[in-house]
C-alpha cells in the first residue's frame, strides 16, 4: 500500500517544528532583564520606541567578576538589538551589564 504525500509531509513538518524549537530556548533571565530594562530607559527617553528584539543567536552573555566603581558587576550581555519604533525597526549594537541578584545596572544602546 502505497504512502499518502499529506500525512509524511506533515509528519516530516511537525518533525521539523519540533527540532526548531528543542534549538530556539526561551531567552534566559538575565537577557528577559536587559531587554526589559532597556525598554523602559528607551521609552523614558523616545516614546515611539514600541519593543526591542534581540539577536538571540548572536548574543554574547558572559559571566564577571568586577567593578564599576563600587557596584559589582557579574553578568554582561552584548549583541545586536532591533528597536520597534511605528514606521521603523533599525538594528543596534548594545550592552547590558547586570550586577548582583539579576538586577541591571546598565543596559547601552548605540545606533550603528
Amino acid at each position: 500500500m502505497p504512502l499518502h504525500p499529506a500525512p509524511l509531509a506533515a509528519a516530516c513538518l511537525l518533525a521539523a517544528c519540533a527540532a526548531a524549537s528543542a534549538q530556539n530556548p526561551p531567552p534566559s533571565p538575565e537577557i528577559e532583564a536587559c531587554r526589559a530594562s532597556g525598554l523602559v530607559a528607551l521609552q523614558e527617553k523616545s516614546p515611539s520606541v514600541k519593543d526591542i528584539t534581540f539577536d538571540v543567536e548572536g548574543l554574547t552573555v558572559a559571566k564577571a567578576d568586577t567593578r564599576v566603581e563600587d557596584t559589582p558587576i557579574r553578568t554582561v550581555v552584548m549583541g545586536e538589538a532591533y528597536l520597534q519604533r511605528d514606521k521603523s525597526d533599525k538594528a543596534y549594537q548594545f550592552v547590558c551589564l547586570i550586577g548582583d541578584k539579576g538586577k541591571v545596572v546598565l543596559t547601552f544602546f548605540t545606533q550603528r
